[in-house]
């Protein structure tokens, strides 16, 4: 039977990854909220706020079982890692308490107001809460971000008979690697975000939608993943420097490179061989790892080597960079797509509602890319970070518990089968969803439109018909 070491990382990298898919959507999505009011707001087009209604229950759904996969999260500290709180428990239980404190229970008390309070609080109040709930999921990121970057990058901190005592909480907070990864993070959401609305919406335009909401969606998710995606590459580049800097061998593992070398090639793809220590059929091109990492073609890169009983799982970690990076290509190419069809060419010019079919059933496809990309580069960095839970104080075989293996294996089984129906269901939900807005009723500007000459903004909000007809308002509420 498998080891209690390697079942529990299984089971923590199982809840992990499950409850990464939701905050890496959430804390983006709700970002875009904010857009769709404020541009209401603005230009009292009903579109905007008939967008605003549809996300803001999708986002609702997200964030209730992002909150339920997270709760598993903190009983796994003592259930299958009693290590690593009774070493470094004094930094990181302050960490997870400010993300509570700042973070979970300010998203929390607006939420109600930024789901219910449409009709019954001011339009003002509404977006001010929209604006505390973006700013409550940013700040969630931050805190556990700080934590995971201070486990890869630790100081401000002093070991007292074998506990690790905070010196410095700017120091733990603001740590080497922390800004970096957190702009990463945040930058890698809001893609997230982009192709997830954009994949609905393109779902509801292929199902024959004809309301100009989802096309509006589709136009603005696109533009930001255009504008993100390039600055995505800039900061990952910058990232990559910095773990060169703090983390050498796991640079030496997203390379594949085995010995220290000067002129070191970027290896596009290989078949890696830890028991040889090589690669088989290996694509390079010749000195570019040394020019990306050092910036000269004959940059020195410190290999695996130089780490021996010190480096993370090389496979893992080569083909999770490469994953990531493929994933980001792809959505480059699709964002640059539907940018290109919905500004530049003729049908744009000519007043072409969407994009072709084609290229939708290709948004389609790519609504959960930023999935694939975030869980990749999760597993980069963590298991990057290996054989340390936090580097250079804490061995992740020194933390881990002594309950029999057999528990932790049925724990494994139970967790997997509720996260196999609870993905199915959330998915299913979500199309569901899109389903029954094409079904109902069209957009009141497409089949009612505003008379010549008169002001789109006269027509009734959606405010003033909640607030007119509650009933009629929550069945309104339902078809967008």
């Amino acid at each position: 039977m498998a080891s209690n070491l390697m079942l529990s990382r299984i089971q923590f990298a199982a809840n992990i990854s499950f409850h990464i898919l939701f905050p890496s959507i959430n804390i983006a999505l709700c970002w875009f909220l904010l857009f769709f009011k404020v541009r209401y707001r603005q230009t009292g087009k009903e579109t905007w706020m008939r967008v605003y209604r549809f996300w803001v229950k999708i986002f609702a759904l997200t964030f209730a079982l992002g909150v339920v996969s997270g709760i598993t999260m903190s009983f796994q500290f003592g259930t299958n890692w009693p290590g690593y709180m009774e070493t470094v428990g004094n930094i990181a239980g302050p960490l997870l308490g400010y993300e509570v404190l700042t973070a979970f229970f300010l998203e929390a008390t607006f939420l109600s107001v930024m789901l219910f309070g449409i009709g019954r609080v001011s339009d003002r109040v509404h977006t001010l809460a929209t604006l505390v709930v973006a700013f409550g999921t940013t700040m969630s990121a931050f805190w556990i971000i700080a934590l995971d970057s201070w486990m890869q990058t630790p100081v401000g901190y002093k070991m007292i008979d074998g506990v690790a005592h905070a010196t410095d909480w700017w120091q733990i907070i603001f740590n080497p690697s922390m800004p970096y990864r957190l702009t990463h993070m945040l930058l890698a959401s809001g893609l997230t975000a982009a192709f997830f609305i954009a994949g609905v919406s393109a779902y509801r335009l292929l199902q024959g939608d004809p309301k100009p909401a989802p096309r509006l969606a589709l136009k603005v998710s696109s533009t930001v993943a255009m504008i993100l995606i390039p600055l995505q590459i800039f900061v990952g580049d910058l990232h990559g420097l910095n773990t060169l800097k703090h983390q050498p061998a796991k640079v030496a593992a997203m390379e594949g490179l085995w010995h220290s070398e000067s002129h070191v090639p970027l290896v596009l793809f290989a078949l890696i061989d830890e028991e040889e220590k090589t690669n088989h059929w290996a694509l390079e091109i010749p000195s570019l790892a040394s020019l990306i990492l050092t910036h000269k073609t004959d940059g020195y890169i410190r290999g695996l080597n130089e780490f021996s009983g010190e480096h993370p799982p090389v496979a893992p970690v080569f083909y999770g960079f490469r994953v990531m990076v493929a994933t980001g290509m792809l959505m480059l190419l699709t964002a640059a797509l539907l940018v290109y069809y919905q500004y530049f060419n003729a049908g744009a010019a000519q007043g072409r509602q969407h994009p072709p079919r084609w290229l939708l059933k290709l948004t389609l496809v790519m609504t959960f890319s930023g999935w694939l990309a975030t869980l990749a580069g999760w597993y980069v960095t963590e298991i990057g970070r290996q054989p340390y839970l936090v580097t250079g104080v804490l061995k992740t075989s020194d933390a881990v518990t002594s309950v029999p293996s057999g528990h932790i294996a049925l724990s494994l089984a139970l967790y997997l089968a509720v996260y196999a129906v609870l993905i199915v269901a959330y998915i299913r939900t979500l199309f569901v969803m899109a389903k029954r807005a094409i079904a109902l009723e069209n957009d009141q500007d497409k089949t009612q439109g505003p008379k010549k000459g008169s002001q789109e903004k006269s027509q009734p909000t959606v405010r003033e018909k909640l607030t007119q007809d509650k009933l009629t308002g929550e069945q309104d509420y339902a078809a967008y």
